[in-house]
């Protein structure tokens, strides 16, 4: 009866594990009990206007995103919402036309892309693909997101574009990206992605050519 009894309780115990891990899978933390505590600077010190992003802290989390370079334009932006850590933040500067911020944020590793004219709109892609995440291979120099149907490539120097289609749009919550899409291995030539469509998962690749 006892040997029963102790059969059913680490059947019971394992039953409670699989129902915590029954929903999304795979989230990637990154850097949960960070503090960003200091300013988190980068400036191209070999171009000769200097140009610059910061990104100011307070309460352990970014306060406000600012860019420019010596001589021009600065532009100052709320950017309260994002924690973030310095380890997994960096910054490509093209010239003194535009920089590329990329990061993931702390609390689910959700990634993010900012492309930060020097003259002009800034645009912020909310779910960025980038090689942080240990599931996603991605060359240096490639911006790379997703709108939930398609995977699309920029590289940060030219502004030359591509793309790779699903099919299909794909419902995915960004903050678990990984039960929709698995993994990529993104080149400036090629595009592949194992993703999930009709709960069957599915790998899809595909030659490009930046334009």
């Amino acid at each position: 009866m006892q040997g029963n009894l102790t059969i059913i309780a680490f059947l019971f115990v394992v039953y409670l594990s699989s129902c915590s891990n029954s929903g999304s899978s795979d989230k990637v933390a990154f850097c949960d009990t960070a503090c960003q505590r200091d300013s988190i600077k980068f400036r191209d010190e070999s171009n000769k206007f200097r140009p610059y992003v910061y990104i100011s802290a307070n309460n352990c989390r970014s306060d406000s995103l600012k860019w420019g370079y010596a001589g021009g334009t600065k532009t100052t932006i709320d950017f309260k919402k994002y924690k973030l850590n310095k380890d997994y933040i960096r910054c490509f500067f093209n010239d003194s036309s535009w920089a590329w911020l990329t990061f993931n944020v702390c609390e689910t590793g959700r990634g993010y892309l900012i492309k930060l004219p020097f003259h002009g709109n800034h645009q912020v892609f909310n779910a960025a693909l980038n090689n942080y995440d240990p599931k996603f291979s991605v060359a240096n120099g490639l911006a790379v997101y997703t709108d939930k149907g398609n995977i699309f490539i920029e590289e940060m120097g030219t502004g030359k574009k591509a793309m790779m289609t699903f099919g299909r749009g794909i419902e995915m919550d960004l903050n678990y990206i990984h039960d929709a899409i698995d993994s990529v291995n993104i080149t400036s030539t090629h595009i592949w992605a194992k993703v999930k469509i009709d709960n069957e998962w599915k790998e899809i690749g595909k030659d490009v050519t930046l334009k």
